[in-house]
């Protein structure tokens, strides 16, 4: 599975939004620009959307369907 190119775009796409989720919470912790946290959320939901939807197509295409 792990060979498998789409498997690989996904744990991409999950690595990435645990990246911005990561950089988003260390923002807030450290009393950064709440401005900066704020985008930093809208990234990371607009990431997790589309990895989502990445994850959903890869099932749908091992069942076969």
């Amino acid at each position: 599975m792990a060979s498998d190119p789409l498997f690989i775009v996904v744990a991409l796409a999950v690595l990435g939004v645990a990246a911005i989720l990561l950089m988003g919470i260390g923002n807030f912790g450290k009393g950064g620009d709440p401005k900066t946290s704020n985008k930093l959320m809208k990234w990371r939901i607009g990431a997790q959307f589309v990895a989502v939807i990445l994850i959903l197509l890869f099932v749908l295409i091992r069942r076969g369907g």
